[in-house]
């Protein structure tokens, strides 16, 4: 066997422990979707893709290690594994897809790996529990959504090569109160903020009235936002 077909397990509602042999290079569309006994998953390192809701709706799934064979992760592929409290993403992914993890409401922290330069459309949405995020510097956008809704993260560093954040891509996350931007040319979407308590808005040097601007928009205190000391 080198691939699990689409929809093989689907709805599998009594399988609990899932071991994917080393033959295995590739998981199909929906190949575990709804199989939400599910508990323990290994997936071997000769995985490369995970497809299009693999495991979407695992909804008992803890613990995921993902091999650093893989490199692409699809569209809802872990959507919905509301239990999974932690999460390894390795460096040899490079793609993440839109609602990746949408719904992982115990996911406490997330590290997003270097080779990655953009976060997809709501890839991280709903993760009510997040509390710890590291953007890495090699991500240059992120998407419509991606954050939203992640109530509990309450610090946020927006590293310098950031180009573009997308509508309501951090709006929700209630509890966040202190953001750094790093970088001076970015484009920020309709209500990327909307709804937080920010308390401390620090910016680079010299930017400080444009985005008192933009805070001032997105239902923020724009008096909060001062530039980084040099």
């Amino acid at each position: 066997v080198i691939s699990i077909e689409e929809s093989a397990f689907k709805y599998c509602n009594s399988l609990r422990e899932l071991v994917i042999p080393s033959s295995v290079t590739s998981v199909g569309e929906s190949a575990f979707s709804g199989c939400d006994s599910l508990r323990e998953l290994v997936i071997p390192s000769s995985v490369t893709n995970i497809g299009e809701y693999a495991f979407s709706g695992c909804k008992s799934l803890q613990e995921l290690v993902i091999p650093s064979s893989v490199t692409s992760i699809g569209k809802n592929a872990f959507g919905l594994c509301s239990s999974l409290r932690e999460l390894v993403i390795p460096s040899s992914v490079t793609s993440i897809g839109e609602d990746a993890f949408w719904g992982c409401s115990s996911l406490r922290e997330l590290a997003i790996p270097s080779s990655v330069t953009s976060i997809a459309k709501a890839a991280f949405s709903g993760c009510k529990s997040l509390q710890e995020l590291v953007i890495p510097p090699s991500v240059t956008s992120i998407g419509e959504d991606a954050f939203k809704y992640c109530s509990s993260l309450r610090e946020l560093v927006i590293p310098s090569s950031v180009t573009s954040i997308g509508r309501f891509a951090f709006s929700g996350c209630y509890s966040l109160r202190e953001l750094v931007i790093q970088s001076s040319a970015i484009s920020i979407g309709d209500a990327a903020f909307w709804g937080n308590s920010l308390s401390s808005i620090i910016v680079p040097k010299g930017q400080a009235k444009k985005y008192r601007v933009i805070f001032g928009s997105e239902s923020c205190d724009p008096t909060k936002v001062k530039e980084i000391d040099s």
